[in-house]
């Protein structure tokens, strides 16, 4: 495990914490008893989880992949090989979780000034319940006479 990726982590919590003036526990208990109060926070505490739970994905993918490697010699074979792409694929979902947080935490981020915002805060207001359109079922027609009984006619 990389120490810089523990620095971001750290970084990232102490960031969300000193924009709540509160510990990320504090925070995460907050959220849950009243999510919809602070949506910016309750974003922050869901990306979070998700930043942690994918670096832990990658440190159980770092340990295999190191512990794999001691048993190989000087040739790494398919298994190894993808024990390395595992690495790969949760660094950068790690990774992209890490960039979600700090746009959220970035209030002049793209997006969320300008044209951007406004149809971003549009989208969001009112967010709907149910369809946009009625959904009630049409009305069918009545059936001609010659066709009411059993069965089809042939």
């Amino acid at each position: 495990m990389s120490d810089d990726m523990e620095d971001v982590v750290g970084v990232l919590t102490e960031q969300i914490e000193r924009r709540f003036a509160m510990s990320m526990q504090e925070l995460k208990s907050t959220v849950a008893v009243a999510p919809d109060a602070n949506r910016e926070a309750t974003d922050l505490v869901k990306w979070h989880g998700l930043l942690t739970q994918s670096h832990e994905a990658v440190v159980r993918a770092e340990d295999a992949l190191l512990a794999a490697l001691e048993t190989q010699p000087d040739v790494v074979d398919d298994p190894t090989m993808a024990l390395a792409r595992r690495v790969n694929a949760t660094v950068a979902a790690r990774d992209g979780r890490a960039m979600v947080i700090r746009w959220l935490l970035d209030p002049n981020a793209y997006g969320k000034q300008g044209v951007e915002a406004e149809r971003l805060a549009r989208l969001s207001r009112g967010a709907r319940t149910g369809p946009a359109v009625s959904t009630s079922a049409p009305a069918r027609p009545a059936a001609p006479a010659s066709a009411q009984g059993r069965g089809a006619l042939r």
